[in-house]
């Protein structure tokens, strides 16, 4: 009976999988009507910046599983900005999580079809359940680790641009230009990920004619970065005068380089800790290839 369950979902996780990979065609009269829709500004709006929309087979199995997701209230909101910040549309995300958990489900009951076909030996079935559930759970979460790992980066990426800008802001205003002029030319230089999204919210409120610092602000509201947010309410504060805008960014300029500087030798101390582990355990092996002989001889000689 066993046997003939894990063939089954054997099976069905196959089919399921040559589905997604080759999905059955449209109609014409389908595409037709998708072709004759009018383009909906919302769900371009929605998209985050920089998805080209590719859609792998993994998306595929499991987008019929994105509304039950929905439901049940993922992703949460501090996910949500993850999502944004790594630009990952959450409908991919979502039918990633569930194709994921399906293979968690079904890896156990495939690997002890497999030894049941190579031993004879059939596993409890109680054990391969527990098993699925618990790498089902495992790789079901393992979609949001990757997402909040690649947010982070983009985060201190934006911090340590976000620290250029301002010192360039702050030489270029030393220098006698005026604050507009100072944050175009502190915001061309910079390349990556961080300098565009300055350089976006720096067009918009060009374009928009509204506070840049307001701007900056909303950046730091949407990506998660409190220095951003400091910056536009510390600046709110200053006026604008040239004078007080100059010393209000100096000053902010001058924490956030301190505070990159104990970030970096921070790092350098836990790696340099890091390392001392495996000089230990070399060491300790030294010792025991060294006193075995020895007291392999003193036992011996009892």
């Amino acid at each position: 009976m066993t046997a003939i369950l894990l063939g089954l979902g054997l099976g069905g996780f196959l089919a399921l999988m040559l589905y997604g990979i080759h999905p059955p065609r449209a109609s014409l009269a389908d595409t037709l009507a998708k072709i004759s829709k009018p383009p909906v500004a919302a769900a371009v709006a929605a998209q985050p910046a920089g998805a080209d929309g590719h859609e792998g087979w993994a998306a595929r199995i499991g987008r019929h599983a994105v509304p039950a997701l929905t439901v049940l209230g993922l992703p949460t909101a501090g996910l949500r900005r993850d999502l944004n910040v790594a630009e990952v549309p959450v409908e991919r995300f979502l039918a990633e999580k569930a194709t994921a958990f399906l293979a968690g489900l079904l890896a156990p009951s495939i690997a002890s079809l497999l030894w049941w076909a190579l031993t004879g030996n059939e596993l409890d079935v109680q054990l391969t359940a527990l098993g699925s559930l618990a790498v089902g759970m495992a790789l079901f979460f393992a979609p949001d680790l990757s997402v909040r790992s690649t947010a982070k980066l983009r985060r201190k990426e934006l911090r340590h641009t976000l620290s250029v800008f301002l010192n360039l802001v702050v030489i270029a205003l030393a220098g006698g230009a005026g604050i507009h002029q100072a944050l175009t030319d502190a915001g061309a230089g910079p390349q990556g990920w961080g300098a565009a999204q300055l350089r976006r919210a720096l067009t918009a409120a060009e374009v928009g004619r509204r506070n840049v610092w307001h701007e900056l602000g909303a950046l730091g509201a949407r990506t998660g970065v409190r220095e951003l947010a400091e910056l536009a309410a510390t600046v709110s504060l200053a006026g604008s005068e040239g004078a007080k805008i100059r010393i209000s960014l100096e000053a902010k300029a001058a924490a956030m380089r301190s505070r990159s500087l104990a970030e970096a030798d921070g790092a350098a101390q836990s790696a340099t800790e890091r390392m001392s582990l495996p000089v230990v355990v070399f060491f300790a092996g030294f010792l025991v290839f060294i006193g075995y002989p020895a007291l392999q001889n003193v036992l011996a000689g009892l």
